[in-house]
């Protein structure tokens, strides 16, 4: 794949846009793609994020610290429930 990875710094190579990478999808074409949120503002709102081929970015800075798991709701273990009920 890439040596960039999510939360570096990167610029697109044929137009100006730079940013962070938020998101990295696979696609079944082969077509590994980034998804890159801008760092400024228009009107103090965020910009919209934008997708880009993989071989298209040029990392610019690595993120300094690992991103950290969380617990994001995702799937948990089975909890054992009671079947037989006393009478």
């Amino acid at each position: 794949m890439s040596e960039i990875k999510l939360g570096d710094r990167v610029k697109d190579t044929i137009t100006p846009f730079k940013g962070i990478v938020i998101g990295i999808t696979k696609w079944i074409n082969g077509c590994d793609r980034m998804t890159v949120q801008s760092e400024k503002l228009k009107d103090n709102v965020p910009q919209e994020p934008f997708s880009f081929d993989i071989t298209q970015l040029k990392l610019v800075k690595p993120r300094k610290k690992p991103l950290k798991k969380k617990n994001t709701g995702g799937p948990h273990k089975p909890v054992s429930r009671v079947t037989k009920f006393k009478k």
